[in-house]
């Protein structure tokens, strides 16, 4: 069972559908999550949402007790949420992508990913991560091919995974593809 967290954002159910095509899913709000739910699902997906990831310390206890323990995936605020607990410094950067598609390339960093692919993704997000980032275990995977902002992380070991970009998003092409390898890495 996959237990997606939402941060009150509109494309949650819409994450909800998507992860709906590879196991049962239930989703609460990051307010009121349902510890039995929890300590059950397998996967906890930590969705999109509004804001800096500073805002959501329920969700940074979430991630910080099921670390290594379930697998977890963040998506846009998720994917910040997660290196932001990592120690990341999550930044305005210059260009606000809301509703926008953009090229992202496979690093030679991914072993779920085939080096050098290239995907088309929706990208909704004002905030990056700021660079260098060097954590153990953690490996950005893929990057915007213009600006060569980190578009994805991978930590194999603890199983913890992270898009910037909306996988849900009608723009990103083969967003089912994406998922189905993440669940089964």
């Amino acid at each position: 069972m996959i237990y997606i967290i939402d941060h009150n954002d509109s494309f949650t159910f819409n994450v909800v559908h998507q992860f709906s095509k590879f196991d049962e899913v239930i989703c609460d709000n990051y307010d009121r999550v349902n510890n039995d739910i929890l300590e059950k699902a397998s996967s906890i997906v930590l969705s999109p949402g509004p804001g800096n990831p500073k805002n959501y310390p329920k969700s940074s206890k979430i991630y910080k007790k099921y670390k290594g323990k379930k697998r977890i995936i963040g998506i846009c605020l998720g994917f910040q949420q997660i290196l932001y607990n990592e120690g990341a410094k999550i930044v305005e950067q210059k260009n606000i992508y809301h509703g926008f598609q953009s090229e992202i390339k496979v690093t030679n960093n991914s072993k779920i990913f085939n080096n050098n692919s290239v995907f088309k993704v929706g990208r909704y997000h004002s905030l990056k991560l700021k660079e260098p980032f060097n954590k153990s275990n953690f490996n950005i995977t893929m990057r915007c091919k213009i600006t060569n902002v980190a578009m994805a992380f991978e930590n194999n070991l603890d199983k913890i995974y992270g898009f910037q970009f909306h996988p849900e998003s009608f723009l990103t092409l083969n967003g089912n593809f994406l998922i189905k390898k993440i669940l089964s890495a």
